[in-house]
């Protein structure tokens, strides 16, 4: 029974992540996605148009390269995130909390 239910539970999600990634993406088609720091470059540029930047890029990659060092960062987090997750979980199931270890009252009352 609780195997059925947790399936049941994760297909929903399943299918709750993929509307909100298709949705968007059909309702809006000739929309143009862009990042938060283009944005705000942009308004940068209308708001003070002299204004120069404090500093320049050390490291200016290309942009196939600047999205796979973006992809190694988003895994490498998400590995430790996973990683951290299930130590902590493997910790839980082989130290149980003190409660866990009292005697029952049944266990107290027997002689």
């Amino acid at each position: 029974m609780l195997k059925l239910s947790l399936t049941k539970l994760n297909l929903s999600l399943m299918a709750g992540v993929l509307l909100l990634v298709f949705v968007p993406t059909v309702m809006l088609r000739n929309a143009e996605f862009r990042g938060a720091d283009n944005q705000a470059q942009d308004a940068i540029t209308v708001l003070h148009p002299n204004y120069k930047p404090w500093t320049q890029p050390i490291f200016k990659p290309a942009s196939s390269v600047e999205s796979l060092l973006f992809a190694a960062q988003a895994a490498l987090g998400a590995g430790v995130i996973g990683y951290v997750m299930g130590w902590y979980r493997g910790r839980q199931k082989n130290h149980p909390a003190p409660s866990d270890l009292a005697p029952s009252s049944q266990e107290q009352s027997q002689p």
